[in-house]
């Protein structure tokens, strides 16, 4: 996996990360709104570990390899790619740096750095808030870790919805603001 050149000049990787509750999905999907239709794919951890792979943690590598395999693959038939969850600095300091090195478009890294007090007021307004809790939460919690190799532009809870919105869509289609 990886250290190949991968996508063209004119494809966007983004990365998102932060803990659980922080708003990483909602971010995602109006961005993926505010594009052309069937241009952006977004990679939920989330969805790849509990849904594909039936499994709770990134421990064995599998959901890690996948990202990248999946991430790879999309951004060679051309869409731009959305990775968003906690991608906790663990398991990917390693693997996101090298996908965003090899990639040959526009590359953006965000992360939250929100309290677990805010994280865990931002999930009681989730359709979501009943499948899980704060005690869960505290557990995931594991407050800003940056990946010192993606230079991750902070989201912070002063940030709004549409103002984060926004930004990535500058930050990564400047032409189109």
């Amino acid at each position: 996996m990886g250290n190949e050149a991968v996508g063209s000049s004119s494809t966007r990787l983004i990365t998102l990360r932060g803990n659980s509750g922080s708003g990483k999905s909602v971010v995602a999907a109006a961005i993926r709104a505010a594009r052309p239709v069937g241009t952006v794919a977004i990679l939920g951890q989330d969805l790849i570990r509990r849904d594909v792979l039936g499994t709770g943690d990134d421990a064995a590598g599998h959901p890690i390899g996948l990202i990248d395999v999946a991430g790879r693959y999309l951004l060679e038939r051309g869409l731009d790619v959305i990775i968003e969850g906690i991608l906790n600095a663990k398991w990917y300091s390693q693997a996101l740096p090298r996908l965003v090195a090899d990639h040959r478009g526009v590359s953006r890294s965000y992360i939250y750095d929100l309290s677990f007090e805010e994280t865990v007021r931002r999930h009681a307004t989730k359709p979501v808030a009943t499948a899980f809790g704060e005690a869960e939460m505290r557990q995931w919690y594991r407050g800003l870790q940056p990946i010192a190799d993606l230079d991750e532009s902070v989201i912070t809870a002063d940030d709004s919805l549409d103002a984060t919105v926004a930004r990535i869509l500058k930050d990564c289609w400047p032409s189109d603001s």
